[in-house]
């Protein structure tokens, strides 16, 4: 489910489950095991990009509905674990958005170091209330260092989602790339902040992202209340009706 790609001093991790990278269970798993083998190996930097024309769809809601309160209990805290590692990775990490990233692809987005996302109609947002779900701690924590304060409130409480000239403009990524250059430019600029002695990009980086992390340490006990609201008749009618909705609208 993750492609690695090696390319001199940075290794390129591929989300490519299909059905839209939608997150579930196994490409956790494999998108954790992938930046452990990158944070052991030589690759000094990061670049992590999707297939086709979508970077991340969010959740795969289909198979959370069909795995049910049991599945729900196991998937939440692993995804959370993984926003954390992405957020904390001490080597740089570069997003090439090739395409949409909604909900959970935008907090894969979010969470690394520089975002780079090519034109085109790509979407970017948090549907997450649209949904009918609540944040986990690392997602909001996430969501709210990154974004300005002016857009962060449309962000989380509205669901929309922009396309990239607007994305850029609300601060959601940090450039714009043809599509046909977004991978090159992204290792160019990995291959640039590889260049930075490790031990001072890691310390410099957890200094940086301080509030990030003390808030979203100080929210995760309540994560469990979550799980709770997430595996509770009313949010998973919501996330039925939602998913209904979706496939009404690509028929």
């Amino acid at each position: 489910m993750i492609e690695v790609e090696n390319r001199g001093q940075v290794s390129v991790l591929r989300m490519a489950r299909g059905k839209g990278n939608a997150l579930n269970l196994d490409l956790l798993t494999a998108l954790a095991e992938a930046l452990n083998a990158l944070e052991r190996g030589p690759a000094c930097a990061g670049v992590i990009t999707g297939q086709g024309n979508v970077f991340g769809a969010g959740v795969d809601l289909p198979e959370l509905l069909t795995g049910g309160e049991s599945y729900i209990r196991r998937f939440l805290p692993s995804m959370v674990n993984v926003f954390q590692r992405l957020a904390t990775f001490p080597k740089p990490l570069v997003a090439a958005v090739n395409g949409h990233a909604i909900a959970g692809g935008a907090i894969i987005m979010l969470a690394c170091d520089l975002r780079l996302l090519a034109t085109g109609s790509a979407r970017i947002g948090l549907s997450e209330i649209q949904v009918g779900v609540l944040f986990p701690s690392w997602a909001l924590e996430i969501a709210r260092y990154t974004t300005p304060r002016a857009h962060f409130s449309s962000l989380i409480c509205t669901g929309r989602t922009w396309q990239p000239a607007d994305a850029l403009a609300r601060g959601l990524v940090d450039e714009l790339v043809a599509p046909e250059e977004l991978l090159d430019r992204a290792c160019a600029v990995a291959g640039e902040l590889a260049e930075l002695a490790p031990a001072a990009f890691e310390t410099t980086k957890l200094a940086v992202r301080r509030p990030m992390i003390e808030a979203a340490e100080r929210l995760r006990p309540g994560d469990a209340a979550i799980v709770d609201n997430w595996c509770s008749p009313e949010t998973l009618a919501n996330i039925t009706a939602f998913a209904e909705r979706n496939i009404k609208r690509r028929a």
